[in-house]
């Protein structure tokens, strides 16, 4: 278990909340038209799921502040002293990250960290509801303990993701999100990095009800914040690219995210879609990650 819970974990139990998702058959997951095809996406494949449940939310601010009442707990961003913000929220900020590999639309802000998400400055208490970020998949393996659940693998995302849409490319259909006038789900709208118009009405996250659910009743499965999956990431592929991709991920002991954030775009980041997956090391953190749990029946 990651470092820093030190009181028992509470017993595993399904809550009230938590949706029932049908197991016991083979979905299929990925998609064989990939647009992103270096993340491993396809060729679609069948894979065997077990009935589970599943958060109809992302775990919120106020639920991860519990936990580190009750434990003490320190989340890797805390410990190492700094995370990733995106530029336009600390305009102040020195342009490009002091991180290697970062995009240059992060800043390395140090004191940031899932009470301050924007700086030692900044504050939840208008946030209370909205997904709790700069959140590591060993913090987030550390508060499913501690919660009686557990990260759903990748195969249990799609299928809670899908609901009873089995074959579509997002959870509310295959519509595609626009600029304009169709907004469901909270992602970039107009130029990124340079300008977001904000059409879905958000900037950075949103409360972890907003938008309508999918079919089965869980929100912001795509867009608001990334989740993270139990999986280790591997792209299915034998080609020499994803030979090197599967080498750095498995030394870097790199985990599987799923549906995106607030900064996906069509032109930049498609990975909004259910399918769409991307990998980072187990104790990242960024301003556009967090989880939610499920759970075993």
């Amino acid at each position: 278990m990651p470092v820093g819970v030190s009181v028992a974990s509470r017993a595993a139990r399904i809550p009230d909340r938590a949706v029932r998702i049908d197991g016991g058959r083979r979905i299929r997951i990925g998609e064989d038209d990939s647009p992103l095809p270096q993340d491993g996406e396809s060729p679609s494949r069948l894979v065997a799921v077990k009935p589970f449940a599943i958060d109809p939310f992302a775990v919120t601010n106020t639920w991860f502040a519990e936990f580190v009442s009750e434990t003490g707990y320190r989340t890797d961003a805390e410990r190492f002293g700094w995370s990733l913000v995106f530029k336009d929220f600390v305009p102040a900020a020195p342009a490009g990250p002091d991180a290697p590999g970062a995009p240059s639309w992060w800043r390395r802000i140090d004191g940031a960290c899932w009470r301050h998400p924007e700086g030692p400055d900044a504050s939840i208490a208008e946030r209370s509801d909205h997904p709790v970020v700069h959140i590591s998949w060993n913090d987030a393996v550390a508060f499913a303990a501690w919660a009686g659940g557990r990260l759903p693998d990748e195969a249990e995302w799609e299928c809670a993701a899908r609901g009873t849409l089995q074959a579509a490319r997002f959870p509310w259909g295959d519509q595609e999100p626009d600029d304009k006038d169709f907004q469901p789900c909270n992602i970039w709208q107009g130029d990124f990095p340079a300008h977001n118009a904000r059409k879905d009405g958000f900037g950075g996250t949103a409360p972890v009800d907003s938008f309508a659910p999918n079919s089965v009743g869980l929100f912001n499965m795509v867009g608001n914040a990334w989740e993270w999956c139990a999986d280790a990431f591997r792209v299915r592929s034998l080609s020499r690219n994803a030979r090197r991709r599967n080498e750095a991920a498995h030394a870097n002991g790199e985990r599987v995210l799923k549906g995106g954030s607030y900064l996906c775009h069509r032109s930049y980041c498609y990975r909004y879609r259910i399918a769409a997956r991307t990998g980072v090391s187990p104790d990242s953190s960024t301003g556009h990650v967090g989880f939610r749990l499920a759970y075993d029946i």
